[in-house]
């Protein structure tokens, strides 16, 4: 980055990717807190909110792969601001459909622009956080994963709230769509005006289409692939433990709905306190050796959750669980911008391959429990945890000579 930046600049670019990441949990927790409510104004059934969900994804899968694209001709400064605006505009146009107009049609529409928001978002912000690592010299990527949790923690609890006042959807997703778009613009004055990743000076700036040379490469890799599976195993460990935890200990453990939720609660309070701690133990021990590790406890949490003999050992494995999946997300997205050069097209691609499995791989695992049962096909997550950890090399940090060589 920019090395004539001061102190206070520098603490105030951090400041505001973090509060990025808060914002985009946040609005995630917002739409997901009133999915019921949502549900009842529009008078939908299961099958044309699972339409819903579709919308959102795909939109959330276009905006992660096309985002090189948006950097390579604004930079992620401008990037940031116009997709957090995006995002916000689709949660105000979900509120809109909702109460105001009753129009399922404006509530998909609210999801596109959400979905395309946040996923392009997405990729924008973990270079940037990566960036911010870069220049401190320590692991600090799993911190801003914790603060994403922080803003779904405060979305889900203001969710609960406004549904306790008796606040209609409408009401509630203007507000959250005024703080977004005031923490984007509050942002965007403190982020730095060029980094060293994504805006360099004139002089050595590359013509776009030569930058989406470089995006197009990043498939090419064999690394971004190796890096993509230990992502790809931790998203489904994550996305199956969201979707199916709680159902799993309400009823194939058969200890009731209020075990569940507090089985899921463990799980998430541990992803994310190894989330804000764990980066001094990747410092001292590497990536490989931490992922490695974790990728072990994941499987094992797992393997304990579904032969646990009573609810005392469930909520164990729902905490080594959440150990296990915390940090293989964040340090993949850091190991794909370990060359600053490179690093918005490998964060892309590697997050693409993360969250499809994050997206898609709840309901499939849904489609397989229907045959086989919830507990038999949690085995599904030990063998992706395995596979996680056998690829875990692939996050070993590129040596100076590699980047070079990557580059010519």
């Amino acid at each position: 980055m920019d090395t004539a930046l001061t102190r206070s600049q520098f603490v105030r670019w951090r400041a505001a990717i973090f509060a990025i990441f808060l914002a985009s949990g946040l609005s995630i927790a917002t739409w997901a807190s009133r999915v019921p409510d949502i549900k009842v104004s529009l008078g939908i059934d299961n099958a044309q909110m699972g339409l819903l969900l579709l919308g959102m994804g795909i939109a959330s899968i276009i905006g992660i792969s096309t985002s090189p694209a948006v950097m390579a001709r604004t930079g992620a400064r401008l990037g940031m601001l116009v997709t957090m605006l995006i995002f916000g505009v689709g949660v105000a146009l979900i509120g809109l459909g909702t109460n105001v107009l009753g129009s399922l049609p404006v509530v998909l529409v609210g999801l596109i622009l959400f979905g395309f928001g946040n996923g392009s978002l997405d990729v924008m912000m973990n270079v940037e956080a990566t960036a911010v690592e870069q220049q401190m010299g320590k692991t600090i990527l799993p911190v801003f994963h914790a603060f994403f949790s922080f803003g779904t923690v405060i979305g889900a609890g203001a969710g609960a709230l406004a549904v306790q006042l008796g606040a209609n959807v409408s009401a509630h997703a203007f507000v959250v769509a005024a703080v977004i778009a005031v923490l984007a613009v509050v942002c965007f004055a403190n982020v730095p005006n060029r980094e060293a990743a994504l805006d360099p000076s004139p002089a050595e700036k590359p013509h776009w289409r030569e930058r989406m040379h470089v995006a197009l490469e990043a498939w090419r890799e064999p690394r971004t692939y190796a890096l993509g599976i230990v992502m790809l195993g931790m998203s489904f460990a994550e996305g199956g433990a969201n979707d199916w935890l709680a159902l799993g200990v309400s009823e194939d453990h058969g200890a009731g709905p209020a075990a569940g939720a507090a089985a899921l609660a463990t799980f998430s309070v541990a992803m994310t306190v190894v989330r804000l701690f764990g980066g001094p133990l990747v410092d001292r021990f590497g990536r490989v050796i931490v992922l490695r590790i974790l990728a072990i406890t994941a499987a094992a949490g797992i393997l304990l959750f579904i032969l646990a003999p009573d609810t005392p050992l469930v909520f164990v494995a729902a905490a080594l669980w959440g150990v296990g999946a915390s940090l293989g997300f964040p340090l993949g997205m850091s190991a794909a911008a370990d060359d600053p050069a490179k690093a918005a097209a490998r964060v892309s691609a590697a997050a693409t391959i993360g969250y499809i499995a994050f997206l898609g791989g709840p309901p499939v695992l849904g489609f397989i429990s229907e045959h086989i049962g919830l507990l038999n096909t949690l085995y599904i997550l030990v063998v992706l945890a395995a596979l996680s950890g056998l690829f875990s090399a692939a996050a070993r940090p590129l040596r100076e000579d590699q980047m070079t060589s990557a580059n010519k």
